[in-house]
């Protein structure tokens, strides 16, 4: 703690107001840093992940392929996969994005098949009845069922990405991981706890905005929820035991 007349930087608190303040370029430089590289990496995940989980629904043995493939990039320490794309990307953020993608590509492409697959089979003949073809099907009746397993793994993939991101410091691209790595390295706590608090309130900013987005999406779902509920309670009130005898 800081003693009389002793400020907390040259204390080195771990609670230090003088710190944010004198040190708001640098934070905000490291935060738009690792809202980019979260941003584009799970982007451009999401974009791989979909025609990965097409091809994993035409047969057992594409599933197969596909999900193993992808289960096994998840495994890679995170040290030997930046490691490994090195050389194709060089020193730069391409690098970590390319990274993120890999890893989140095992939470959105199973997500994505199991909202596809749990499809009621009768909504698909309905529309198929109605002329729909293999695309329409899909982009007007599939993927909008789909959505709320879809946004499921989209949640966790973003919030991973959030936390993955400050390992990106070892590149020299992590975004506030880049001020962690540099305060251990001279423990300063300041910077250390203060980054640390900034990428969790992201991770838990991101996860709080893609809910509104998947609830504004899926509005038939709170109506399916209310429904159920109004049903639960009126079976359990005297009211709807006497109505149910």
């Amino acid at each position: 703690m800081a003693g009389p007349g002793e400020s907390c930087l040259s204390a080195n608190d771990w609670i230090c107001g003088e710190y944010v303040r004198t040190r708001v370029p640098e934070l905000t430089e490291a935060t738009l840093q690792h809202v980019g590289i979260t941003l584009a990496s799970v982007g451009i995940a999401l974009l791989v992940a979909f025609p990965l989980a097409l091809l994993a629904r035409r047969g057992r043995g594409a599933a197969a392929s596909v999900l193993g493939l992808t289960t096994v990039l998840y495994t890679v320490p995170s040290l030997a996969m930046f490691a490994l794309l090195l050389p194709a990307f060089g020193l730069s953020a391409s690098v970590v994005v390319a990274g993120l993608v890999l890893y989140s590509l095992t939470v959105l492409v199973r997500n994505i098949l199991a909202g596809l697959d749990a499809v009621p089979a009768e909504a698909r003949e309905a529309a198929r009845g109605m002329g729909y073809g293999p695309a329409r099907l899909l982009f007007e009746v599939e993927l909008p069922l789909a959505l709320p397993a879809l946004m499921a793994g989209l949640r966790i993939a973003t919030v991973s990405a959030v936390s993955l991101t400050t390992v990106g410091a070892i590149v020299g691209f992590g975004g506030l991981g880049n001020l962690i790595y540099d305060g251990m390295d001279s423990f300063f706590k300041a910077q250390v706890l203060t980054a640390s608090v900034l990428c969790v309130l992201l991770a838990l900013l991101a996860d709080v905005l893609l809910l509104a987005v998947q609830r504004a999406l899926t509005p038939w779902t709170r109506a399916g929820a209310g429904r159920r509920r109004r049903t639960v309670a009126a079976g359990e009130s005297p009211a709807g035991a006497g109505r149910a005898g």
